[in-house]
């Protein structure tokens, strides 16, 4: 069933309306995704999702020049979703490696990325729309209530700014411990921020190494094989959500 965000409904500028039991879409983009792109029937069916993260399975019963009319069958609140808060900060990678790590943080449920140009980063050039989009498509393609926000590239002082309570570095070759071990001693609980930081193909710089030092944050590992960027991402992420307490 394809899924589309139909934004705040009944509010501001947005064309969209619920009058129970229909929904109109009448925005461009999904009116035209929908209408041309699917060349959706009347008889098939939609999941639509608002701002206050109901999901709502419908069925289209009408499409004409300017709106598409769904009657809603079933709705709820989206169970699509972490209950703790897990953010990104990454150094960008070049090519398809740093959609693919948009993609994959977006499914793991990361709230937000935060594109980090570290000393040894190997893309200086900020593509956050194209990252974003990335990550709103990936959104409607796992069912995702709410889209991640990815942000303009920044540096670890401002992104460290944003008070979470655990910031967790990934640094193979200067490790005090495991992730395992670390998160035995310091779990994760229901409600928390947690930021996890992973560096470029070539590693953080003694620069770097020094900065986080001076700010006490951990120096993780996730085992003793040597991963790309990309996969230590995704293995990183995975591994904090299974090894989540609640």
């Amino acid at each position: 069933m394809p899924q589309f965000f139909i934004g705040e409904i009944n509010k501001g500028e947005n064309p969209n309306t619920i009058e129970p039991p229909f929904i109109t879409i009448r925005d461009t983009d999904n009116y035209r995704h929908i209408a041309r792109s699917l060349r959706a029937r009347t008889g098939e069916k939609l999941l639509l999702i608002d701002d206050n993260q109901i999901q709502y399975e419908t069925i289209i019963t009408e499409i004409n020049p300017k709106e598409i009319i769904c009657k809603i069958e079933n709705s709820y609140p989206s169970a699509r979703d972490l209950d703790f808060d897990l953010y990104l900060a990454q150094s960008p990678l070049r090519s398809d490696s740093q959609l693919t790590i948009m993609e994959k943080a977006t499914e793991l449920g990361v709230r937000a990325v935060y594109p980090v140009f570290t000393d040894n980063c190997a893309l200086k050039v900020n593509k956050r729309e194209k990252w974003q989009r990335v990550m709103y498509e990936a959104s409607k393609q796992c069912e995702r209530a709410k889209i991640p926000t990815c942000y303009d590239p920044s540096s670890f002082d401002k992104i460290l700014d944003n008070n979470f309570d655990k910031i967790i570095v990934f640094a193979e070759r200067s490790t005090e411990k495991s992730l395992k071990e670390y998160l035995k001693e310091n779990p994760v609980h229901k409600g928390e921020k947690v930021l996890v930081i992973i560096g470029p193909e070539g590693g953080f710089s003694q620069r770097e190494f020094d900065y986080f030092k001076s700010k006490n944050l951990p120096l993780i590992s996730l085992g003793n094989l040597i991963l790309k960027a990309d996969t230590a991402v995704i293995t990183a992420l995975g591994d904090i959500i299974y090894e989540y307490q609640g």
